[in-house]
């Protein structure tokens, strides 16, 4: 099964920008939609983004719209989340998933996921 790996976190400031990537060891890559969930400290996991096969629908959670934006190259094959204007409540280990669709993402409906990467916003 192809594997997944986050990279791209760390600890910032709130209001700095950071890009995630997520590679991915598989050439079947293009033909899944693929996401970003995050987990905080004490609270379940939750949806930031996803984006279709070929990467022309992408949609966003509420608390992230605006800020955040998914993109993915499937030559190298990578998706990606440019974070901007970050908060300290966007501080969580974020996980790239892999689905059939972008809404089955948004609905948990997840194949495989990343192992995380750690992203700390302090104020």
């Amino acid at each position: 099964q192809a594997q997944l790996v986050e990279s791209g976190g760390g600890t910032v400031q709130a209001g700095d920008s950071l890009r995630l990537s997520c590679g991915a060891s598989t050439r079947m890559f293009g033909s899944y939609a693929m996401g970003w969930f995050r987990q905080a400290p004490g609270k379940e996991r939750e949806f930031v983004a996803a984006i279709s096969r070929g990467g022309d629908i992408t949609i966003y959670s509420d608390s992230v719209k605006g800020r955040f934006t998914i993109s993915r190259d499937d030559a190298k094959p990578g998706l990606y989340l440019q974070m901007s204007t970050l908060k300290t409540e966007d501080t969580a280990v974020y996980y790239c998933a892999r689905g059939i669709t972008h809404a089955r993402i948004r609905n948990g409906e997840i194949l495989a996921w990343g192992q995380g990467t750690q992203v700390t916003v302090s104020s």
